[in-house]
């Protein structure tokens, strides 16, 4: 490792934006632990990574259980000695329908990832920050957490809590050397937007046409903004949640 890479945990970072954010951190030079439920698809994209020229770690887990959470990070603090950035990522959409047809199953799994999950990844991770003194975060936050979007009830609950677990963080932490903010996307060309398209073509549809960009955004525009929030040109930013939505919220 050298004297200027970080070591940096993507949960969820086999596709999606997870990976496309491991791609960018990757090309600047950092050491990257993917954390992923896919192990397949998790070590196909260690491999893409590693053409880059960095080391990788990939760990099989499934962060709604606290054991692999703590797992996960405890292999890493074991192979790198220290975790200097955490995109906070991994989550799933639920079933797209009214939150009232829901089922209890349905709402368990939603929280369970998006939230039960995210937060185990920040105790865990601030555990080992708060004793370097050092240490960046990024939460995965969502449009759906910051407006009402219809059919995704329980995953806009879950976006709006990690908004305000951002704001904790912040406020508690930043004396301590820690800095946290979260990004907030709207609809993105993920896998995960294009399996929701395919089984829910009138809801993506009205969804895009009231975007005032009248588009969906990338993977690459949402990894430039989770690399500048970790870099050194962004000191004093901390506690935030930042919208990149084609002007969606601004509504």
């Amino acid at each position: 490792m050298s004297d200027t890479s970080q070591v940096a945990i993507i949960t969820g970072g086999a596709s999606g934006l997870g990976q496309a954010v491991a791609l960018k951190l990757a090309d600047q030079g950092n050491q990257i632990v993917l954390v992923d439920i896919n192990e397949d698809t998790g070590q196909a994209t260690r491999t893409q990574l590693e053409k880059l020229g960095v080391e990788v770690l990939f760990v099989h887990a499934d962060v709604s259980r606290a054991a692999d959470v703590k797992r996960y990070v405890d292999t890493t603090v074991e192979h790198f000695g220290r975790i200097d950035l955490f995109f906070n990522n991994a989550g799933i959409s639920g079933p797209g329908t009214p939150f009232v047809d829901n089922s209890i199953e349905q709402i368990d799994e939603v929280l369970n990832i998006n939230l039960r999950g995210a937060l185990y990844g920040l105790k865990y991770v601030l555990e080992v920050m708060l004793k370097q003194g050092a240490g960046t975060i990024v939460n995965m936050a969502s449009s759906a957490g910051l407006v009402g979007i219809e059919g995704v009830g329980t995953y806009s609950a879950t976006k709006h809590g990690m908004a305000g677990i951002t704001k904790t963080i912040a406020v508690e932490n930043a004396k301590q050397g820690i800095r946290i903010n979260a990004v907030a996307p709207g609809a993105t060309e993920t896998p995960l937007i294009k399996a929701y398209r395919q089984a829910h073509p009138d809801i993506v549809a009205r969804n895009e046409a009231a975007i005032p960009q009248q588009r969906f955004g990338s993977p690459e525009e949402v990894a430039e903004l989770v690399a500048f929030l970790f870099s050194d040109a962004a000191p004093h930013i901390n506690g935030t949640v930042i919208p990149i939505d084609g002007g969606f919220t601004a509504q």
